[in-house]
C-alpha cells in the first residue's frame, strides 16, 4: 500500500520494527478492556503477519499509525472486512482502531479515521462503512459519533466470538455511515 499522510500521521503497512508495540497494545489491560482475550508475543506476531499480508494484497486493512514528527508507531487505525457477525453480509467493511494508552485523547484516531473514510468511499467506492463496539465502550463510541457515524440499534448484536465466560462483553452496539451521508 502507498502510505497515507494526515496532518500528524503516516498510515502505512506494518514493519518488523512495529512488533513490540503491536504486542504491547494487544496485551495491555487498558487497551484490551473490552476484549475477552490478551495476546502473547507469538500470537501478536502471527496477527501482525496476517494484517501485513492482507494490506499488501488489498491495499488497506488495520494499518500502522505512525507519528510524522517522530516516526513512532502508536497503534493502528484502518478499514477491514468484518469477521463473521450476525446480519452482516460477507464483504462488509468496518473501521477500527487500537492505540497505546499514552496516545489516547489527542485526536489521533479521529484524524486517521477521517482519512480512512475518505479512502473507503472515494477510492474503494464503498456504499457503507460500519463499526461496532461493546455497549459501554464510551471512548470508541465517541469516536464513531465524531466521525459522523450514526447508531443503528436495530442492528445491535451479541458478538458470537465472545465466550459465555464474558457476558458483559457480548452486547455490541452497531454504527454505520453511508457514502451519501458522508458526502453531505
Amino acid at each position: 500500500m502507498t502510505p497515507m499522510l494526515t496532518e500528524r500521521l503516516v498510515l502505512r503497512n506494518w514493519t518488523d520494527d512495529d512488533r513490540a508495540l503491536f504486542h504491547r497494545i494487544n496485551a495491555d489491560e487498558r487497551v484490551m478492556e473490552f476484549f475477552p482475550f490478551r495476546r502473547d508475543r507469538q500470537q501478536s506476531d502471527t496477527v501482525l503477519d496476517q494484517l501485513r499480508a492482507g494490506i499488501a494484497e488489498r491495499g488497506f486493512g488495520f494499518c500502522a499509525a505512525e507519528l510524522r514528527r517522530t516516526g513512532a508507531c502508536i497503534g493502528f487505525v484502518g478499514l477491514h472486512e468484518t469477521v463473521p457477525v450476525p446480519h452482516l453480509p460477507k464483504g462488509t467493511v468496518e473501521i477500527g482502531w487500537r492505540l497505546a494508552p499514552e496516545f489516547w485523547g489527542q485526536g489521533y484516531v479521529t484524524e486517521a479515521a477521517r482519512a480512512w473514510l475518505a479512502f473507503g468511499f472515494e477510492r474503494l467506492g464503498l456504499a457503507e462503512i460500519v463499526s461496532f463496539a461493546v455497549w459501554n465502550n464510551r471512548r470508541s463510541i465517541a469516536v464513531m459519533e465524531r466521525i459522523g457515524m450514526t447508531a443503528d440499534p436495530a442492528r445491535d448484536f451479541d458478538h458470537p466470538s465472545v465466550p459465555d465466560t464474558h457476558p458483559h462483553l457480548k452486547r455490541h452496539v452497531f454504527y454505520r455511515l453511508r457514502r451519501e451521508e458522508w458526502r453531505g
